[in-house]
């Protein structure tokens, strides 16, 4: 996360900090104003593009009334207001109603909310501010902060212990046909899919996240490089065999990795050992992508 990223969120937070609370919220996890949290006091909630809604977003992809919360009995609905780009709950689209429930996700345009309720919810929100931090709002694996700051300390034990440390960096290719054939809400769909069926390969001393744009990381510490080349042909493979399912649709992708090792001897820095990876991803696009070079 960038300094003014983080400037921002600190800010949020120290002015939420002094308005009342309420016993439920919706905090943006992804899009604008990433760290606002938005009180829900009335028993009706309306987001959309017009002024006079409760949440507006000025975004082209929010219709002029999106969606509406409702309050029914003791339960909090959603339901889509014959919106042009639809209105998602954990990725499923709404229609009409669905209920809500304490930590799922709400997408509206490019706006991602987390919806939080209980009795604590100040603590649930100022822990989902630390979380967002180290946090991909849109994939909800590990950010670029994450990554570097993993890395800083993964390549000095190596250094320290004489361990190998390897880093595979994948490109999904030619999303931006994906974007512009499809639409973007499709493009989000398989970068979340993309992130979810990776995340399950990944063992708690490995790290995963999201290096920027369609470009992710695997760190692999003590992982020797044809170790992390066999690593990266299993996930090349699996990527091209799935298929993802949206809205009627079917979306296929590959992907193109490239993978680097630190051998424990060198004098590198975790920097030079993504731009390594990231020159052999760009020779493995080169050369036909969905394809694995290191």
């Amino acid at each position: 996360m960038s300094d003014d990223r983080a400037t921002r969120i600190t800010h949020v937070r120290q002015v939420l900090s002094l308005l009342p609370a309420g016993l439920e919220c919706l905090v943006v996890v992804y899009g604008r104003n990433i760290g606002r949290k938005f009180d829900l006091f009335e028993d009706i909630v309306t987001i959309g593009r017009d002024s006079d809604n409760t949440i507006v977003l000025d975004s082209d992809a929010v219709s002029r009334r999106h969606a509406r919360i409702e309050r029914l009995g003791e339960s909090r609905w959603v339901i889509d207001l014959n919106s042009t780009n639809g209105t998602y709950l954990n990725d499923l689209p709404v229609q009409p109603r669905t209920r809500l429930a304490s930590g799922q996700f709400l997408k509206i345009g490019e706006t991602i909310f987390k919806y939080l309720t209980g009795d604590n919810i100040e603590s649930s929100y100022y822990e989902e501010i630390h979380r967002m931090a180290v946090t991909d709002g849109l994939t909800q694996i590990a950010n670029k902060r994450a990554l570097d700051e993993f890395l800083d300390r993964e390549v000095a034990r190596a250094r320290r212990h004489g361990r190998p440390l390897s880093v595979l960096m994948l490109d999904i290719d030619h999303f931006k046909r994906v974007n512009d054939t499809l639409g973007h809400l499709t493009g989000d769909v398989v970068l979340r899919d993309l992130a979810a069926q990776i995340r399950g390969r990944i063992r708690r001393e490995e790290l995963f996240a999201r290096y920027g744009g369609e470009e992710f990381v695997i760190a692999l510490p003590e992982t020797p490089r044809q170790a992390a080349l066999d690593y990266a042909e299993t996930i090349r493979r699996m990527v091209a065999e799935h298929r993802v399912e949206f809205e009627g649709q079917t979306v296929c992708v590959t992907v193109s990795i490239g993978v680097a090792q630190f051998d424990g001897a060198a004098h590198g820095t975790s920097d030079d050992l993504l731009k390594a990876a990231d020159t052999n991803l760009y020779t493995a696009k080169s050369r036909g992508r969905n394809c694995v070079h290191g």
